[in-house]
Protein backbone atom coordinates (compact mmCIF):
# COMPACT_ATOMS: atom_id res chain seq x y z
CA UNK A 1 0.00 0.00 0.00
CA UNK A 2 0.90 3.52 -0.64
CA UNK A 3 1.28 5.50 2.30
CA UNK A 4 -0.72 8.91 3.63
CA UNK A 5 0.33 12.30 5.16
CA UNK A 6 -1.20 12.78 8.16
CA UNK A 7 -1.23 16.32 9.05
CA UNK A 8 -2.32 17.82 12.45
CA UNK A 9 -5.86 19.68 12.72
CA UNK A 10 -3.80 23.05 11.98
CA UNK A 11 -2.23 21.92 9.16
CA UNK A 12 1.21 20.73 10.94
CA UNK A 13 2.61 17.52 9.29
CA UNK A 14 2.85 14.99 11.66
CA UNK A 15 3.68 11.17 10.29
CA UNK A 16 3.15 8.93 7.38
CA UNK A 17 0.50 6.21 7.78
CA UNK A 18 -0.20 2.97 5.15
CA UNK A 19 -3.35 4.66 2.95
CA UNK A 20 -5.36 1.67 4.76
CA UNK A 21 -4.44 3.51 8.30
CA UNK A 22 -5.70 6.78 7.11
CA UNK A 23 -8.81 5.44 5.98
CA UNK A 24 -9.90 3.49 8.85
CA UNK A 25 -8.59 7.32 10.56
CA UNK A 26 -11.55 9.42 7.93
CA UNK A 27 -14.10 6.49 8.37
CA UNK A 28 -14.21 6.61 12.24
CA UNK A 29 -14.39 10.39 12.08
CA UNK A 30 -11.51 11.41 13.69
CA UNK A 31 -9.66 12.87 10.72
CA UNK A 32 -10.99 14.25 7.48
CA UNK A 33 -9.55 13.44 3.65
CA UNK A 34 -7.69 16.61 2.82
CA UNK A 35 -6.39 14.95 -0.80
CA UNK A 36 -7.56 11.98 -2.16
CA UNK A 37 -4.98 9.79 -4.11
CA UNK A 38 -5.59 8.12 -7.76
CA UNK A 39 -6.85 4.96 -5.99
CA UNK A 40 -10.10 3.70 -5.18
CA UNK A 41 -11.34 0.87 -3.09
CA UNK A 42 -14.19 -0.90 -4.87
CA UNK A 43 -16.64 -2.07 -1.69
CA UNK A 44 -20.10 -3.81 -1.57
CA UNK A 45 -22.08 -0.45 -1.17
CA UNK A 46 -20.25 1.52 -3.72
CA UNK A 47 -16.16 2.94 -4.06
CA UNK A 48 -14.30 5.01 -1.90
CA UNK A 49 -11.06 6.78 -3.56
CA UNK A 50 -8.11 6.17 -0.91
CA UNK A 51 -6.82 9.47 0.66
CA UNK A 52 -3.08 10.96 0.33
CA UNK A 53 -3.18 13.46 2.63
CA UNK A 54 -5.82 13.85 5.66
CA UNK A 55 -6.01 16.26 8.67
CA UNK A 56 -7.17 15.05 12.22
CA UNK A 57 -10.22 16.30 13.37
CA UNK A 58 -8.87 17.13 16.76
CA UNK A 59 -5.20 18.62 17.55
CA UNK A 60 -3.07 16.48 19.05
CA UNK A 61 -0.10 17.89 21.44
CA UNK A 62 3.73 16.39 19.91
CA UNK A 63 6.43 16.27 22.44
CA UNK A 64 9.17 18.82 20.98
CA UNK A 65 11.91 16.92 19.77
CA UNK A 66 14.87 18.79 18.73
CA UNK A 67 17.11 16.49 16.37
CA UNK A 68 16.11 14.84 13.21
CA UNK A 69 16.89 10.95 13.62
CA UNK A 70 20.24 10.21 11.66
CA UNK A 71 18.68 7.55 9.09
CA UNK A 72 20.07 6.18 5.95
CA UNK A 73 16.53 7.71 4.26
CA UNK A 74 17.16 11.05 5.99
CA UNK A 75 20.57 11.61 4.25
CA UNK A 76 18.86 10.67 0.76
CA UNK A 77 16.51 12.95 1.52
CA UNK A 78 18.76 16.08 2.47
CA UNK A 79 21.11 15.42 -0.15
CA UNK A 80 18.23 14.93 -2.99
CA UNK A 81 18.82 11.71 -4.07
CA UNK A 82 22.60 12.93 -5.53
CA UNK A 83 26.68 12.45 -4.99
CA UNK A 84 27.70 14.91 -3.28
CA UNK A 85 31.05 14.67 -5.19
CA UNK A 86 29.82 13.91 -8.39
CA UNK A 87 25.88 14.53 -9.02
CA UNK A 88 24.59 11.52 -10.35
CA UNK A 89 22.31 9.39 -8.51
CA UNK A 90 23.85 8.64 -5.14
CA UNK A 91 23.29 4.61 -4.02
CA UNK A 92 25.32 4.59 -0.27
CA UNK A 93 26.41 6.56 2.10
CA UNK A 94 30.23 7.97 3.33
CA UNK A 95 31.55 9.63 5.79
CA UNK A 96 33.29 12.87 4.53
CA UNK A 97 36.57 11.94 7.59
CA UNK A 98 36.50 8.49 7.35
CA UNK A 99 35.36 6.74 10.69
CA UNK A 100 38.76 4.61 10.63
CA UNK A 101 40.63 8.09 10.40
CA UNK A 102 38.47 9.30 14.18
CA UNK A 103 35.39 10.79 12.00
CA UNK A 104 32.22 10.52 13.98
CA UNK A 105 28.81 9.30 12.73
CA UNK A 106 26.76 12.35 13.05
CA UNK A 107 25.02 14.74 10.42
CA UNK A 108 27.98 17.09 9.48
CA UNK A 109 30.20 13.66 8.42
CA UNK A 110 27.55 12.22 6.55
CA UNK A 111 27.13 12.53 2.96
CA UNK A 112 25.06 10.42 0.22
CA UNK A 113 27.56 9.29 -2.73
CA UNK A 114 27.64 7.11 -6.01
CA UNK A 115 29.30 3.85 -5.64
CA UNK A 116 32.28 4.92 -7.64
CA UNK A 117 33.02 8.04 -5.84
CA UNK A 118 32.71 6.09 -2.58
CA UNK A 119 34.91 2.73 -3.79
CA UNK A 120 37.02 5.65 -4.97
CA UNK A 121 36.97 7.79 -1.99
CA UNK A 122 37.72 4.97 0.74
CA UNK A 123 39.64 5.91 3.39
CA UNK A 124 40.81 8.69 2.29
CA UNK A 125 40.48 12.35 3.03
CA UNK A 126 39.08 14.44 0.67
CA UNK A 127 41.82 16.85 0.30
CA UNK A 128 44.11 14.16 -0.36
CA UNK A 129 42.33 13.57 -3.54
CA UNK A 130 41.54 17.08 -4.22
CA UNK A 131 37.83 16.63 -4.41
CA UNK A 132 35.32 19.35 -2.59
CA UNK A 133 31.32 18.88 -1.43
CA UNK A 134 28.96 20.64 -3.41
CA UNK A 135 27.34 21.79 -0.31
CA UNK A 136 28.50 21.53 3.63
CA UNK A 137 26.64 18.60 5.52
CA UNK A 138 24.47 20.18 8.27
CA UNK A 139 21.44 18.57 10.51
CA UNK A 140 18.03 19.30 8.58
CA UNK A 141 15.52 21.14 11.32
CA UNK A 142 11.83 20.68 11.42
CA UNK A 143 9.26 19.01 11.70
CA UNK A 144 8.54 17.87 7.98
CA UNK A 145 12.07 16.22 8.12
CA UNK A 146 10.61 13.40 10.30
CA UNK A 147 8.34 12.51 7.20
CA UNK A 148 11.36 12.88 4.85
CA UNK A 149 13.57 10.56 6.54
CA UNK A 150 11.18 7.74 5.80
CA UNK A 151 12.10 7.86 2.50
CA UNK A 152 8.36 7.84 1.05
CA UNK A 153 7.44 11.08 -0.02
CA UNK A 154 4.82 11.62 -2.37
CA UNK A 155 4.73 15.18 -4.86
CA UNK A 156 1.28 15.75 -3.40
CA UNK A 157 2.53 16.39 -0.47
CA UNK A 158 4.72 19.16 -1.67
CA UNK A 159 2.13 22.46 -0.73
CA UNK A 160 1.44 20.66 2.62
CA UNK A 161 5.14 20.69 3.44
CA UNK A 162 6.65 24.00 1.73
CA UNK A 163 5.48 26.09 4.54
CA UNK A 164 8.47 24.12 6.77
CA UNK A 165 10.59 24.22 3.75
CA UNK A 166 11.25 21.34 3.05
CA UNK A 167 9.60 21.15 -0.49
CA UNK A 168 12.83 20.96 -2.60
CA UNK A 169 14.03 17.58 -1.48
CA UNK A 170 11.22 16.32 -2.48
CA UNK A 171 10.88 17.41 -6.23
Amino acid sequence: MRPALVLNATYEPLCVVPERRALILVLNHRAVVVEESDRVLHHAHGQTALPTVIRLARFVRVPYRHTVPLTRRAIFARDGGRCVYCNSPATSIDHVIPRSRGGAHHWENVVSACHRCNHTKADRMLKDLGWGLRFKPAEPAGVAWRILGSGRADPRWIPYLEPFGVASAIA
